[in-house]
């Protein structure tokens, strides 16, 4: 729905976490821990990528904004005295809504270079399709998704993993990658603009 009530409903969703952000502790304080956490596989670890991977359509625009208002913010070889970084800033930002991205870019991530990743996802679904004599929902596959993804870029499969599944030994993926995921419970204007507020305040 549109109009003034969904407006004044996302902006209490930002101030809810622009309270948050300026109140809460910095040891949990999630915008304060999102932007250490970005500086350090950035800085210090030297992955130069970051992946926003919402696990629904509604949100495929995230990535592409975020992308903008970070890489523009962030984007900055100098201190703001005009003297050179001795390291490197600001991160490449890309992403896909979930399903799409594991049919594109996942083999990269989990097989090639470590590209850190955001797993956003939604516990009730905004339109739920119930198929006759189907065990699971649409919603359920997905979210099954959201789980196992990270999971897998945590712990891999060894050779011997695979070979004991009957897999290929090609599809040996080594883990220890890192990841963190969102869980919003609803995806209504208040919970879109906790998100967006969380990622501006990380910013």
């Amino acid at each position: 729905p549109y109009g003034f009530s969904s407006i004044e409903k996302f902006l209490a969703g930002a101030r809810s976490i622009d309270q948050h952000f300026h109140s809460a502790p910095f040891e949990s304080n999630i915008p304060v821990l999102l932007g250490l956490l970005s500086v350090w596989n950035v800085s210090f670890l030297g992955y130069p990528a970051r992946a926003i991977l919402p696990y629904t359509q509604a949100l495929e625009k995230l990535a592409p904004h975020i992308q903008q208002v970070s890489m523009e913010s962030n984007g900055k070889g100098v201190s703001i005295d005009g003297v050179r970084l001795p390291f490197e800033a600001g991160e490449i930002d890309f992403g896909e809504p979930g399903t799409n991205g594991q049919h594109s870019f996942y083999q990269l991530i989990h097989q090639g270079r470590v590209i850190p990743c955001d797993f956003i996802g939604i516990v009730k679904s905004q339109q739920p399709v119930y198929l006759k004599d189907e065990v699971v929902n649409n919603h359920d596959e997905l979210m099954s998704n959201f789980f196992a993804q990270p999971d897998a870029l945590a712990y891999g499969k060894t050779p011997e993993q695979l070979q004991s599944e009957n897999v290929a030994p090609h599809l040996t993926f080594t883990g220890n990658r890192p990841s963190l995921s969102l869980l919003l419970p609803s995806l209504d204007a208040y919970r879109i603009g906790q998100l967006l507020a969380i990622y501006e305040h990380r910013i």
